[in-house]
Formats: structure tokens, sequence, C-alpha cells
């Protein structure tokens, strides 16, 4: 009886191996987040944009702070000639225009913060929903990403998709520029 017993367990277990599905392969790779950023076209560009509207904006500020600091040096010039109450009012009015103009700067500042940030966070969207396609067509199991917000502590090199995904972002954000510029042409 110990035998069939024994025999029938020794039968159970092995076509419960063959029955248990094999441990499966994943398709794995990663991308260096912060050299996709770098070198993403799209992403390049409003940086270059928002670089620009601040020197823009900067100039601007730039010619009020040489104004007041022309009239601050006048008014070392001639304190001591018009008088002390003179002094003291005129002080007090470049102080107080010193501030609004830092104000200014200090606004502009964040303005430009806060635009570029929702665009910065849209173009950050358009990245992860291209990174999920691309990795559900290409049959990946996980897509790691590398960088500030670093999930993986170790990767092959043979893993990392960086270059590929930049290429295809910047084709596409480049297919997507062309007719935009064809039409910017034609109203020329």
């Amino acid at each position: 009886m110990k035998k069939i017993v024994f025999a029938s367990a020794i039968a159970i277990s092995m076509i419960a191996c063959k029955e248990t599905p094999q441990a499966k392969e994943f398709k794995t790779a990663y991308i260096d987040t912060m050299k996709l950023m770098e070198d993403y076209k799209e992403a390049k560009d409003l940086q270059e944009k928002f670089n620009t509207k601040g020197e823009v904006k900067g100039r601007e500020l730039e010619v009020e702070a040489r104004k007041l600091k022309a009239e601050m040096d006048a008014f070392q010039q001639n304190a001591m000639a018009k008088g002390q109450a003179w002094a003291q009012q005129k002080g007090a009015e470049l102080q107080q225009r010193q501030q609004q103009l830092q104000y200014a700067q200090q606004a502009i500042g964040q303005q430009l913060q806060m635009e570029g940030g929702k665009e910065r966070d849209s173009i950050v969207k358009q990245v992860r929903e291209f990174i999920k396609t691309y990795g559900k067509e290409k049959g990946y199991d996980y897509i790691y990403g590398t960088g500030d917000a670093a999930t993986v502590l170790y990767a092959k090199d043979a893993y990392d998709i960086t270059k590929e995904v930049t290429k295809l972002l910047n084709d596409k954000y480049e297919a997507k520029a062309k007719p935009e510029e064809k039409k910017e042409e034609v109203k020329k």
C-alpha cells in the first residue's frame, strides 16, 4: 500500500511539474531620461525659446536699471547742493523705483518659470506616452528610466534604448514641425 501511495505521489508531482508554466523571459530596457531630454529637439527648442524670452525681458529691465543708476549717480552729485529735504525726498523716490525694478525682475522670472514649467510638463507627458506606445509595439515588459529620478541602479548597456527612442521622438517632432514651417512660408 505504501508503495502505491508513493508511486502515485511521484506520478502526480511529475505531471504537475510538466503543467507548471516555465518562467517567462522578460524583455527589458532602460532610457537615460536626462540624456533623452538633453538630445530631444523639442525640449531643446523649448529651452531656447524661454532663454530668448528671458533675454528680451532682461534687456527691457536692463534699460530701466541703467536709467535708475544714472539718476542715482546724479542724485549723489546733487544731494549736497540741493539740500537735505530734497535729498531725502529724492532718495526715497529712487529707493522705491529700485524696489519696483526688483519686483518686476522677480515677476518676470516667475512668469517665465510658470510658462516654461507648463510646457515642459506637456513635453514630459508626450514623451511618457510615446515610450508607453513604443514599449507595447516593441514587446517590452519593462522600460526603466535613469537620470534625476533613477529607478535603475544597474543595467547592462545592451538594454539602453535611449538613442533609439530619442531618434524616433526627434523624427516625429521634425515631421510635425515641417508642415508648420510650410504654413509660415506661405503666409510670407
